[in-house]
C-alpha cells in the first residue's frame, strides 16, 4: 500500500485530506508542521506527501528544500495544497521541488485529478 504524508497546521484540513487520501487507498501519516514533517522523513519516507505553506515552527517551502536534499528525498511526489494563489509562489515551490500545486479549497475530484497527473493513481 502506498504511504502519504499530510503536512497541515489545520486539524480540519488534515481530517478532510485524510478521508480522501485513504478512500483513494493511501495509508496516511500526519504532521502538524514542516519540523515535525521532516523528523518523519528522516525515518520513513513517504511516496506522497500534500503539504500546507504556512505553519509555524517550520513552513512548507522550508520543509521541501530540507527534504530534496536529504538521501533519497527525490522519492516522495510532492503535492503543495495552499491558499497562495499568486504566479510568484507557484514558480517558488515548483523551484523547490514540489510537483504538483493546487489552491485550497479544494476537493477529492481535484485531488485525483492532480495525483494522476503525477503518476500517483
Amino acid at each position: 500500500m502506498k504511504s502519504c504524508l499530510i503536512v497541515d497546521d489545520s486539524k480540519v484540513v488534515r481530517k478532510l485530506v485524510r478521508r480522501i487520501i485513504e478512500e483513494i487507498g493511501f495509508e496516511v501519516s500526519e504532521a502538524e508542521d514542516g519540523q515535525k514533517a521532516y523528523e518523519h522523513c528522516q525515518t520513513q519516507k513517504p511516496d506522497l506527501i500534500l503539504l500546507d505553506w504556512h505553519m509555524p515552527v517550520m513552513d512548507g517551502l522550508e520543509f521541501l528544500k530540507l527534504l530534496r536534499a536529504m538521501p533519497d528525498g527525490n522519492i516522495p511526489k510532492v503535492l503543495f495544497c495552499t491558499t497562495e494563489s499568486e504566479l510568484g509562489h507557484i514558480v517558488q515551490a515548483m523551484s523547490a521541488g514540489a510537483d504538483e500545486y493546487v489552491m485550497k479549497p479544494f476537493d477529492a475530484g481535484i485531488i485525483r485529478g492532480k495525483l494522476e497527473q503525477i503518476n500517483m493513481l
